[in-house]
C-alpha cells in the first residue's frame, strides 16, 4: 500500500524538530524520532505492512554516517517508487544560540568547540539535505503554537495536486520582519487605532476596531487593490510549482491595522477552492 502522507523531517539542532514531531503526532501521524538512516528502508516496509497511512519521521543525521547516510537512504526509498516529502527546519544562528542557552543542552557538534562554530559545522554538514528539501522553513520567529499551526495547515490532509497553502502573518515592524515572508505589505499609511483611546487596548479582531477601519475610504480602496493583486499572483506562483506562500502584513505594533487587513484577506482567499489559508497574528500570539 502507498502512504496517504509520508513526511521526513530534518534540520538544524535547535530549529524545532522535536516540536515538529509532536505536532505531527497530534495530527494522527505515526511518528518515529531520530531513526537511523540504515533502518529507513526496513521501517518503511514495516509501516506499510501495518497499514500505516500517515507516517512522519526524523532521521538521525548527527552520527557521522555510522548508522547510514541520510541521502542514500532517502534515494533507496524513492527508487522503490515510494514518495515522501522532505521538510528542512532552519533558524538563524542567534536564535539557535538563544535556544541552547535557555535549555543548557550540549550541541551535537559542540564537543570541544564554541557554539557558533558548532552551528557552522552543522550547517555545512546538512547543506545537501537542505538542497534536496521540498520545503525549508525558518523557525526563528516561530512560537510553538505557530509552528504547530503551520504544520497542520500544510500536512493535515492528503496533498492536493493544485492546492497552494497561503500563510498570512500580521506583524509589527518594531519587532522585525518575518524571516520567511515571500510578500510584504506595509499598512502603516492607514490611520492608527492606537491613537484612539477607546480602541488602544483592543486588536484588529475586535468589532470596534474593524468598524473604525472599515469606515475609512483608503481601507476599502486598498483592500480592493490588494485582493486583485493577490488573485493575480497566486495561480502564477502555483504554476511555478510553489506549494506554500507566506504573505506578511505589517503595521507599527502588529495589533490593529495589520491584524484587520490580514483577516480581511483571509476571508477573501477562503472563497478560493485552490487555496488553503492559515492566519498568524504574530504579536498577539507573543503577548
Amino acid at each position: 500500500m502507498s502512504f496517504v502522507r509520508f513526511v521526513v523531517v530534518v534540520g538544524l539542532s535547535g530549529a524545532g524538530k522535536s516540536q515538529a514531531m509532536k505536532s505531527f503526532e497530534d495530527l494522527d501521524f505515526h511518528c518515529v524520532d531520530n531513526l537511523p538512516p540504515a533502518l529507513l528502508d526496513e521501517f518503511v516496509d514495516l509501516a506499510q505492512s501495518a497499514g500505516t497511512e500517515r507516517l512522519s519521521l526524523s532521521l538521525d543525521v548527527h552520527t557521522g554516517g555510522r548508522y547510514g547516510a541520510a541521502l542514500e537512504a532517502l534515494d533507496a526509498v524513492k527508487a522503490r517508487g515510494i514518495s515522501y516529502e522532505l521538510l528542512f527546519l532552519d533558524a538563524s544562528d542567534l536564535t539557535i544560540v538563544r535556544r541552547y542557552s535557555e535549555t543548557r543542552r550540549r550541541h551535537p557538534f559542540g564537543s570541544g568547540t564554541a557554539l557558533l562554530e558548532a552551528i557552522s559545522r552543522e550547517r555545512a554538514d546538512l547543506q545537501p539535505l537542505r538542497n534536496r528539501a521540498d520545503r525549508v522553513w525558518d523557525t526563528s520567529d516561530s512560537t510553538l503554537g505557530s509552528l504547530k499551526a503551520r504544520i497542520a495547515s500544510t500536512y493535515a490532509t492528503a496533498p492536493a495536486e493544485h492546492a497552494l497553502s497561503v500563510a498570512l502573518v500580521a506583524f509589527g515592524y518594531k519587532f522585525g520582519l518575518p524571516a520567511d515572508a515571500d510578500l510584504v505589505f506595509d499598512v502603516r499609511f492607514l490611520p492608527n487605532p492606537n491613537y484612539v483611546d477607546e480602541l488602544r487596548p483592543l486588536t484588529g479582531n475586535d468589532p470596534q476596531v474593524a468598524a473604525f477601519l472599515a469606515s475609512l475610504p483608503d481601507v476599502s480602496a486598498f483592500l480592493a487593490k490588494l485582493f486583485d493583486f493577490v488573485d493575480f499572483l497566486l495561480p502564477r506562483f502555483r504554476d511555478e510549482g510553489k506549494s506554500r506562500l507566506t504573505i506578511a502584513v505589517g503595521c507599527t505594533g502588529g495589533r490593529h491595522r495589520s491584524v484587520y487587513i490580514a483577516g480581511r484577506l483571509a476571508e477573501h482567499l477562503r472563497d478560493n477552492p485552490d487555496v488553503r489559508v492559515l492566519v498568524e497574528n504574530r504579536e498577539l500570539a507573543a503577548a
